[in-house]
């Protein structure tokens, strides 16, 4: 068995006895479209009402966290005006950034994305209202869907004090607004570095898209993000080169 499928998550331990049917028809060659409570609902919301400060950057980088990485990158690499969207932990020490030891939940790390963007083509309120709406569902506390543990928490990392900012008047904006049907449980934690994730967690909605986690959890994301938002969604995703994340 590979390094890669030795670090995937179970079938059973994402899914529970009741689903693992669905590993068997997909791995026997059947399409499933599956429904039901397990696969996150999309929120229309408002945008911003805070205005961003025009800057001169040809580039931005922002750090989201919200449940696994696998869909969270997956969403964001059809974004349009994203440069690239690496998978990766954030918010616990450089020598604890490996998925084994993230996994235990005792590392202060969040299964996290760094975004590359062009603030020229999307801004980081419009990358915010994805996330919020499209990407997870901010009202699960240290859980997203299937996963549990802190590693799985609602999380913003900002990389300027303007993005904390944007970030901490939207969240009391949507509180304010009643926008989810219970309160954004989502942290803003400053100050944290990001280490990008093993070679083969990258691209791994677009590499596996059968895998019955993605297709439960992940593709209506997909689906989502082009029906909510089609001025913004690309077809092709952007991908990582994975070699320059290999560990």
């Amino acid at each position: 068995m590979t390094e890669s499928l030795r670090a995937k998550r179970s079938i059973v331990g994402r899914f529970g006895p009741a689903l693992v049917f669905a590993a068997v028809l997909i791995a026997a060659g059947s399409r499933l479209i599956l429904t039901g409570s397990a696969a996150e609902e999309a929120h229309v919301i408002p945008p911003p009402a805070a205005a961003e400060p025009a800057g001169q950057e040809a580039t931005q980088v922002a750090v989201l966290a919200g449940g696994c990485f696998w869909g969270v990158q997956g969403v964001f690499q059809h974004v349009d005006g994203v440069i690239s969207a690496v998978s990766g932990y954030a918010g616990g020490a450089k020598g604890t950034a490996e998925y084994h030891t993230v996994s235990t939940g005792s590392t202060g790390h969040a299964e996290s994305v760094q975004i590359t963007f062009d603030p020229h083509k999307i801004t980081y309120g419009q990358m915010l209202r994805i996330y919020f709406s499209v990407a997870h569902d901010p009202t699960e506390l240290n859980r997203q869907g299937p996963d549990t543990g802190t590693q799985y928490r609602s999380a913003i990392f900002p990389t300027t004090p303007e993005q904390a900012h944007v970030a901490e008047a939207y969240i009391a904006q949507l509180n304010e607004a009643h926008a989810f049907p219970a309160p954004i449980v989502t942290k803003i934690e400053s100050g944290k570095q990001f280490y990008a994730a093993e070679g083969y967690h990258q691209n791994y909605l677009t590499l596996h898209p059968d895998q019955p986690y993605i297709a439960f959890n992940d593709l209506p994301k997909i689906d989502n993000l082009k029906r909510l938002f089609p001025n913004l969604y690309r077809e092709a995703p952007v991908l990582v080169a994975t070699a320059q994340t290999s560990r």
